[in-house]
């Protein structure tokens, strides 16, 4: 323990450990410690003996089938084929560790029912998201994103992205608020409205982006999800950074950062040995007092026998309640997966609900989005309050990550993962990559 790091890591959460082996893969000396015997900290995979005796305290029913083939996600997130996480996947070469499987679907709730997504031209018209009038306006509007490219101006149609705002864009084509609605949450997958009055540029990328993603694999979506969960993802980081000569430690208590008389961190003390360190990367546990509370999640975690309906009997699925569809100020997300992804045995199915808390009162909030689930087996709710750092990590050299969001897909996490490495290192990763080197089994 008594030597010195370049960098000591707490926690082993999914944005610890991609950092982890961001840096160890740079050259720099890490030490990666967990105050828990497992990996993933808050984003962990529980089996059903570990799920019951968290919510319930006790053993699960027999009725349930064997716990070993339960790996339920603590935070449910589906992966974008063509996003940000892949790209950190595959520059690091984490995806020899890893087996992906395309997500059966992408859906939208509008008016109290359930719709696939449409993400171009030719799905636009058919879908019965939108009127005959409304349907050649949409693919309009599609066909314009999907030409557009930066570097040549004949796609522009006049418009500077980078100056008209989003809503302009918009206006141009004439789209009603329903459909705006299910572009800008279900597709760009923006969290609010905010967008429609910032610079078009990132809500076109957006879509180019699902639109890319969902062309890659010839599924029914733009998602992928690792076989067994996400449980496998801080592991197969860990592994990473091992393969390069990070040190990991799990079962360490306390995990007490040490500050010089400057308040600037110089290492990290656990059961009395202090290994010494030049920065210190952690999730906000760590470090309560340098962090502030922003709000917090309810979610409910549902065992089912069947798949959501109305969803095509997809074994795996995302839906989105976008906020103005519930009257709320954020949005819902529903998330299910099942045997087909190895996360629970035969005949299961997993469905979790998701929203930023507006109330005290998660049975209550997360009706609309439970109601969608027909019946259930069994059902968890449980709220978490999100953090985000609120220290000058130039004077402590502290790095602590934000809690993990509501959102059922990881472009915020690694958004929030790209930031901090940003912060650590002082340069940007270079994720140009090449994405055929990812592979997900079709069913």
């Amino acid at each position: 323990m008594d030597e010195e790091y370049d960098v000591i890591v707490l926690g082993t959460g999914l944005k610890e450990c991609i950092l982890s082996g961001l840096l160890s893969v740079d050259g720099l000396k890490v030490l990666h410690m967990d105050r828990n015997d497992y990996y993933g900290g808050a984003s962990t995979s529980l089996n059903l003996n570990q799920l019951w005796k968290r919510f319930r305290g006790s053993d699960p029913p027999e009725s349930m089938g064997s716990s070993r083939e339960y790996n339920v996600d603590m935070i449910p997130k589906f992966i974008i084929a063509n996003g940000a996480l892949v790209r950190v996947l595959i520059h690091t070469d984490v995806t020899k560790y890893l087996h992906f499987k395309a997500v059966d679907g992408s859906f939208v709730y509008n008016k109290g029912k359930i719709y696939k997504v449409p993400a171009n031209d030719v799905e636009a018209l058919k879908s019965p998201l939108m009127g005959l009038f409304e349907k050649r306006r949409a693919r309009k509007f599609f066909i314009y994103v999907q030409d557009y490219e930066d570097n040549d101006p004949k796609s522009h149609e006049g418009l500077d992205l980078n100056k008209v705002t989003a809503r302009e864009v918009i206006s141009k084509y004439g789209l009603e608020d329903d459909t705006i609605d299910f572009i800008g949450h279900a597709l760009a997958l923006h969290l609010d409205d905010s967008y429609l009055d910032q610079p078009a540029m990132d809500f076109v990328r957006r879509m180019k982006l699902y639109a890319e993603s969902l062309a890659r694999f010839q599924g029914g979506s733009p998602y992928i999800y690792p076989l067994y969960g996400l449980g496998e993802l801080p592991q197969a980081f860990a592994r990473l950074s091992a393969v390069y000569g990070g040190t990991y430690m799990l079962n360490k208590p306390e995990c007490k950062v040490e500050f010089d008389g400057d308040g600037k961190a110089i290492g990290v003390t656990s059961e009395g040995e202090t290994a010494k360190c030049k920065k210190v990367v952690c999730d906000p546990s760590y470090l309560p007092d340098k962090v502030k509370k922003v709000g917090k999640v309810a979610r409910a975690i549902c065992i089912m026998s069947h798949p959501i309906p109305d969803t095509s009997d997809s074994h795996s699925a995302q839906v989105i309640l976008p906020q103005k569809q519930l009257g709320r100020k954020s949005d819902m997300y529903l998330f299910c997966c099942s045997y087909a992804h190895n996360v629970a045995p035969k005949g299961k199915y997993i469905a979790f609900v998701s929203t930023e808390a507006e109330t005290d009162q998660p049975e209550v909030e997360l009706k609309p989005g439970i109601d969608l689930l027909g019946p259930v087996d069994e059902i968890f709710y449980e709220t978490y309050d999100r953090y985000v750092p609120a220290n000058d990590h130039e004077a402590d050299q502290c790095f602590i990550s934000t809690s993990y969001d509501a959102t059922t897909h990881f472009e915020t996490t690694v958004q929030d993962v790209i930031e901090m490495y940003r912060k650590i290192t002082g340069k940007t990763p270079d994720l140009s990559v090449d994405l055929s080197a990812a592979s997900a089994a079709a069913e």
